[in-house]
């Protein structure tokens, strides 16, 4: 019986520990996980093989996008965020990632900025909703709801995790974590 307990204990263990790498939407075509993909969750996102939830090191997260997505635009930081102060690197695709203490905190998907070089890897999310995509197939979404007197511009949420904003018909961008939005 001890045994058995044992071997339970460590099961649960290893599975706790899963990387992210079987998430299906993270493989290619072939069933291998695409090294140059990178999904975006409403609670961290995973880089090629490795899964991050908000709360993992800077450096580790950083590397992985870089692998992912190819070397940062550029980098700096908002001493004046109403959360913090946050710093930030931004990747080709129109990713940005949010730091706090050296901790993810947050991320933003948007467009391409002028200036920008072509992304080498994908940036995507899980489902339809990805940024460019219709208002429509925004709204028929799960969990899709505006939200009224925003200050920013035509903003909406997807669940309790993930917000975003519309212009021209089109997402703009998507976000979830910790942003530093003045409002």
């Amino acid at each position: 019986m001890r045994r058995a307990l044992i071997g339970l204990a460590a099961a649960l263990a290893l599975a706790g520990c899963d990387s992210g790498a079987s998430d299906p939407a993270a493989k290619d075509a072939s069933g291998e996980v695409a090294a140059n993909v990178v999904e975006l969750r409403g609670e961290g996102l995973a880089a090629g093989p490795e899964a991050f939830y908000f709360a993992a090191g800077q450096k580790e997260v950083e590397t992985a996008l870089a692998k992912a997505l190819g070397v940062p635009l550029r980098s700096g930081s908002n001493p004046e965020c109403g959360a913090g102060p946050i710093t930030f690197t931004d990747f080709a695709g129109g990713l940005t990632a949010h730091f706090q203490d050296r901790h993810l905190v947050g991320w933003s998907w948007h467009l391409a900025q002028d200036g920008d070089r072509p992304a080498t890897g994908v940036v995507r999310m899980p489902g339809a909703v990805q940024v460019g995509s219709a208002r429509a197939v925004a709204e028929a979404a799960p969990g899709y709801a505006p939200v009224a007197d925003s200050t920013l511009g035509e903003e909406f949420a997807l669940g309790d995790r993930i917000g975003g904003f519309i212009a021209d018909d089109r997402v703009e961008m998507l976000y979830a974590g910790t942003q530093c939005f003045f409002r």
